[in-house]
């Protein structure tokens, strides 16, 4: 058992978007930055030899030497993480993300997101502070035991509890039971929790999230004519007071990935700025005469957007909508079938044991930054209600404030990590020495 009340223990939430961190017990997190990795290759530079040496080495002695194997894979390449590095064009960076359909994929970069997170933004020693990291609900075991190795052996903190994203979003609304919508970068996930545990088998999730409806906006103006260039690509001269000249500058060394991370800023900027969900279902003709509504670009250029605001929101609600926009890849060439959110949320229920049905029908809450779009909550109610059984009281949820809806997970993380109760359930260095990382099984449901 851990019994360190005195030190606030740092809450994490590593999204597919953005990373959340800050202490325990206050009300917002201090940093928040992108969970994308600039990366440079410096094996390019080298000769091969020496990368069949490197890769022999670290696939025979993978599990005895950790953090060798993380400090070559630091040689290889240069990794540039928070909002200022990446924002620093640099020649062949490629931008890269750790994360793949909410499952960790790249061990390296996510310890180097942890790093920044402790190091350069919190400016703390981690083994002075108990760890509450935020988790998908997908999450699996062998995930898991990885996270508390990386967290006891290399950052040596002395406390560290896994919980799952949904249940701190409903512990963040004060409620034990609830059914979560998750709407954040890289998915949606629709997960019931019931007296504080996820109900596995009715957990249902789509890839279409904030960072889908961003690349739908981003080709759908391109179609439109309208090209977004980066903030590098240009550089603006005063011809006369309050006349600007824009002289484009040309990087040949750019890789595309960094290219599309800088138009993807700006265009999820317009997403939020102007984008909210339509009452009804979207339909080409009633919306063809809609007034239009400016946005100017970072380059002086004002582009006036109309349709688009009612159409890009509504892929949430029916994603085969995003067929109809030039160049975007469907998901049904995937071959899987995406619904939209209120036939998620009513699958999701009916997976359920009945008798909490009623309850989960009457606290939907809607969580992530996706969620936080407007009129969003609106329409959820309105769509749910034209679906749902008659006697179900169909009630969705949402903070009022946007900060609070995007933070939800790392504000339910900060609640419970404060807690005097919760105090007991940390799983503690000790424990880990005792008894290995299989233990987080145990300690963390």
């Amino acid at each position: 058992m851990y019994g360190g009340d005195e030190v606030s223990a740092i809450v994490i939430d590593l999204g597919s978007h953005t990373c959340k961190a800050g202490y325990a017990g206050e009300d917002a997190p201090k940093a928040v930055f992108p969970s994308v990795v600039g990366c440079i290759d410096e094996m390019d530079v080298d000769d091969t030899t020496s990368t069949e040496k490197n890769s022999g080495s670290a696939g025979e002695s993978k599990s005895n030497a950790k953090s060798l194997d993380t400090d070559k894979g630091k040689g290889k390449r240069k990794l540039y993480v928070g909002s200022q590095a990446l924002g620093f064009r640099r020649d062949n960076m490629e931008v890269l993300s750790p994360i793949k359909d909410g499952v960790v994929v790249d061990w390296d970069m996510v310890d180097s997101i942890w790093d920044h997170a402790f190091r350069e933004c919190l400016l703390i020693d981690a083994q002075e502070h108990p760890m509450l990291l935020a988790e998908p609900s997908s999450n699996s075991q062998q995930q898991r035991e990885r996270t508390a190795e990386i967290m006891f052996e290399k950052y040596k903190v002395p406390a560290l509890f896994l919980a799952k994203n949904a249940v701190l979003t409903s512990f963040a609304s004060g409620r034990a039971t609830s059914l979560v919508v998750d709407s954040g970068g890289g998915s949606t996930t629709v997960a019931p929790v019931h007296d504080g545990y996820v109900l596995q088998k009715a957990v249902v999730s789509s890839p279409v999230g904030g960072e889908y409806l961003t690349d739908c906006l981003l080709k759908s103006l391109e179609s439109k004519g309208i090209k977004i260039m980066p903030r590098y690509s240009f550089k603006r001269k005063e011809i006369r007071p309050g006349e600007f000249q824009i002289v484009e500058l040309d990087f040949p060394n750019t890789t595309e990935s960094y290219k599309l991370y800088s138009q993807r800023v700006i265009a999820s900027d317009i997403k939020e700025c102007v984008c909210r969900a339509p009452d009804t279902p979207y339909d080409e003709s009633a919306y063809s005469n809609i007034p239009m509504t400016p946005y100017e670009l970072p380059d002086g250029q004002t582009i006036e957007i109309g349709a688009d605001r009612f159409k890009i929101p509504d892929v949430l609600f029916n994603p085969s909508l995003a067929q109809t926009i030039p160049g975007v890849e469907s998901f049904t060439e995937t071959g899987r079938s995406v619904q939209g959110l209120p036939h998620m949320v009513i699958e999701s229920i009916n997976k359920c044991d009945v008798d909490i049905r009623r309850e989960l029908f009457s606290s939907i809450l809607l969580a992530g930054g996706t969620a936080s779009m407007q009129q969003l909550k609106e329409r959820l109610e309105k769509d749910l209600l034209e679906e749902s059984p008659q006697a179900a009281r169909v009630k969705v949820l949402a903070s009022g404030n946007a900060t609070e809806r995007r933070f939800s997970v790392w504000i339910g993380g900060s609640i419970l990590a404060s807690l005097g109760s919760f105090q007991q359930m940390w799983f503690s260095k000790s424990e880990y020495e005792e008894h290995g990382a299989s233990y987080i099984q145990r300690k963390c449901p």
